[in-house]
C-alpha cells in the first residue's frame, strides 16, 4: 500500500523522482540567507513540479 501511494505521487511530478531531504534544506536555507534579501512575499514550491501540473 505504501508503495503504491509513493508511485502514484512521483507518477505526479514533472520531474518523476522523489524528492531529497537535501533539496528542501537548501530552499530553506537559501531563504534563510543574505541571497533572498530582496525577495517579498514570494512562494517557493519545493515539489518536483507537482503543483505545476
Amino acid at each position: 500500500m505504501k508503495d503504491a501511494m509513493i508511485a502514484g505521487l512521483v507518477d505526479g511530478t514533472a520531474l518523476g523522482r522523489m524528492g531529497d531531504p537535501d533539496e528542501v534544506a537548501a530552499a530553506a536555507l537559501f531563504l534563510a540567507s543574505e541571497d533572498s534579501s530582496f525577495m517579498t512575499g514570494s512562494e517557493v514550491s519545493v515539489d518536483g513540479g507537482l503543483a505545476q501540473i
